[in-house]
């Protein structure tokens, strides 16, 4: 099925819409939850799927995604579902060559390395037509979950995918990256910019072919200080909020509430919770009542058990559950991990922590 033969009106009836209650503020009778890399390799099924093809055929494969998306639906009552695929399809649309070396993660074998490296990108309008994969897998994923739950579309913001193309992978300290802020700010923001004008077709084109919410990660904003952060960062997340609400609108397409999750990003929360985004994601470095208190009343809090609770006993999970609800409060909240699911965990401890969350956070609402 082609992504534009079936807009939104064509799609199965939504049964469960807490989550998106819970992101737009309104009354919810428990928390929503859902886990940040929730189809990922802790799940067999999810390893053995994969085995098959390397990471990005997958990503380009509407059908495997699908499938690697509604796998941790059939073994847990999560909230949500989020598209499987990768922030760093980005690039790749922008003619960047990406590839996943296993044990290492992502490599780019010409990384940006001077300014005249800009001129290599691809017209950043002509981005969505090349990620069609993604709308398509949004699609047929849309109309196989049968309006269980919700649909999470995502993309990686402007200075996380900026640390990639420079790095040329991960890095512990981001210095070449911030390098290009310190000796190259014109170019930092000209690459920024081309990003920025790659994600809102991408986005509004999720919405398009079927996302319920929109998620922005912004993964490596703990290497920016408030003064980078405000400067190089800030601004595109901003930019990104606005211009895809507005793109949304100009396609007649109804609004999705917008997640921006910058990790390690507690010293902006306040500009965070104003930047445009219905929630906003905390990691679990964030204390939830302090949280409350900078953010106001206007924003979903969404977050923030750290995932490495997860290797703790089951008891001990609805034990910090509890204590992680009662912190962020009943309303205005949805339940998630600080973090990404690491390879290793116990998908038992998943299951866990998604049935402490609907069970206390009832119990919660009838004291």
């Amino acid at each position: 099925m082609e992504a534009n033969e079936c807009g939104p009106q064509g799609f199965p009836e939504l049964k469960n819409d807490t989550f998106l209650r819970a992101a737009w503020g309104e009354e919810t009778d428990y928390t929503p939850v859902w886990c940040m890399r929730q189809a990922g390799r802790y799940l067999p099924e999810f390893r053995e799927t994969r085995a098959a093809q390397d990471f990005f055929s997958t990503c380009r494969s509407p059908e495997t995604c699908c499938e690697l998306t509604l796998q941790p639906l059939h073994r847990f009552p999560l909230d949500a579902a989020i598209i499987f695929s990768d922030i760093l399809v980005v690039p790749q649309a922008l003619g960047m060559e990406v590839t996943m070396v296993p044990g290492k993660g992502p490599s780019f074998p010409e990384p940006l390395r001077e300014e005249r490296d800009l001129q290599r990108l691809r017209d950043p309008t002509t981005v969505a037509s090349e990620l069609g994969y993604v709308f398509q897998a949004i699609t047929l994923t849309r109309q196989r979950l049968a309006g269980r739950v919700p649909l999470i579309g995502f993309a990686g913001a402007p200075w996380t995918l900026m640390t990639y193309m420079v790095e040329g992978g991960g890095s512990s300290t981001m210095a070449q990256a911030k390098r290009w802020l310190y000796q190259r700010p014109q170019a930092s923001h000209q690459l920024l910019r081309i990003l920025t004008d790659a994600l809102v077709p991408y986005l509004v084109g999720q919405v398009a072919a079927g996302a319920q919410a929109l998620q922005l990660f912004e993964s490596h904003a703990g290497h920016l200080g408030p003064q980078l952060f405000s400067k190089f960062a800030l601004p595109y997340i901003r930019d990104v909020a606005k211009r895809v609400k507005a793109g949304l609108q100009e396609a007649g397409l109804a609004p999705v509430p917008m997640i921006i999750f910058a990790k390690d990003g507690h010293f902006a929360l306040e500009e965070l919770a104003q930047a445009g985004y219905e929630v906003v994601g905390l990691d679990w470095t964030v204390a939830p009542e302090k949280a409350r208190d900078r953010v106001g009343k206007t924003v979903t809090l969404q977050g923030n058990l750290d995932p490495c609770a997860l290797y703790a006993s089951e008891e001990e999970i609805g034990r910090l559950v509890q204590q992680m609800l009662n912190d962020f409060g009943p309303q205005r909240y949805i339940a998630n991990l600080g973090h990404g699911l690491y390879p290793d965990m116990d998908p038992e401890h998943v299951g866990a922590f998604v049935d402490a969350v609907h069970k206390h956070s009832r119990l919660l609402r009838q004291n």
